[in-house]
């Protein structure tokens, strides 16, 4: 199938239009981003970049309160203890979805881009971009005929938020083909895009050729940034040497990006099989907060420990 669609919350597939598409047995474990609830399209954080330089969190908020109630962030904001933006750029938190709307039936486009004047105590009416994110944007599957396997599935870390889901799509498909689905992560409560993201690809080989370069350059646009490409780690899988019989039964903790195992292990069958030699050097990785793969610190070929701040961070 060649058109995209959009996977929705409860599993469902539908076209541009809301047309229901069938999509053949997916995963339990698919890897999804949250879709758009109670008629929801957008986000209710909106980016807005290009402020005056002397404008403050106040002036900020008069100059968009009358699309409804907000608040005024900004990256590391309580840290800083400053009124005014480092960066020329912040985020409005809209109270109701239908505030966002609003101020996109206010903004001037050009070139597929969204402005409304802004003014401070020293410039009056300066054209500041308006970026607000759809919620639509957060998954797209480029082949509704495959099922998504998470098996072939990688995490993409420090995608820019910009970067919508069939993007991130095209270029990963330009760059090692295979692409059935791509998502971005977005945050539960405002489903604002958390800088990362996830492909998954219909073969192994593709898989193994994205996993393999570890770093990808996503060029779109005026976006061009270097990216992190990891395997993505489930927590609900078995043991594949032993399934389960070594471990009680519990879920693998450990799986090994080596492209010699590209599996799951439990503690017993990890030392069992890595301490063969070519393999005692093998790091393995476990699923950490948000989805988000994270490499065991080595201690010993025996023993891994689990150390407070292994969990990723949002920048």
């Amino acid at each position: 199938m060649d058109e995209g669609g959009v996977l929705l919350d409860d599993g469902h597939l539908v076209d541009s239009l809301g047309a229901p598409i069938p999509l053949p047995s997916p995963s339990r474990s698919s890897p999804r981003s949250q879709g758009s609830e109670n008629g929801e399209r957008f986000s209710r954080k909106v980016f807005v970049g290009g402020l005056p330089p002397d404008i403050d969190e106040e002036e900020i908020t008069a100059s968009f309160r009358r699309f409804g109630p907000l608040v005024v962030d900004w990256p590391h904001k309580a840290e800083s203890k400053s009124y005014f933006p480092p960066k020329g750029y912040a985020f409005l938190l809209f109270q109701d979805e239908s505030s966002v709307q609003q101020l996109i039936d206010a903004c001037i486009q050009d070139d597929d881009k969204l402005y409304l004047c802004v003014s401070s105590p020293t410039i009056k009416d300066k054209p500041v971009q308006i970026r607000p994110w759809r919620l639509s944007d957060a998954d797209f599957v480029l082949d509704a005929s495959l099922p998504l396997d998470p098996r072939k599935t990688v995490f993409v870390g420090g995608v820019p938020r910009p970067l919508k889901a069939v993007e991130l799509a095209m270029i990963m498909d330009r760059l090692y083909g295979g692409v059935c689905y791509a998502g971005i992560d977005t945050d539960p409560e405002l489903k604002y895009p958390k800088g990362a993201g996830r492909v998954a690809f219909s073969n192994q080989q593709s898989y193994i050729a994205a996993i393999s370069a570890r770093f990808v350059q996503l060029q779109h646009g005026d976006i061009d940034k270097r990216v992190e490409v990891k395997p993505y780690v489930l927590d609900d899988q078995m043991c594949d040497e032993c399934q389960g019989a070594r471990c009680g039964g519990k879920f693998a903790p450990f799986f090994c990006a080596n492209v010699t195992c590209l599996q799951y292990y439990c503690e017993h069958c990890w030392q069992t099989i890595h301490s063969r030699p070519g393999r005692e050097f093998h790091k393995p990785l476990v699923k950490e907060g948000a989805d988000r793969p994270r490499t065991v610190p080595f201690r010993s070929p025996w023993r891994w420990h689990r150390e407070p701040g292994w969990c990723l961070t949002n920048k």
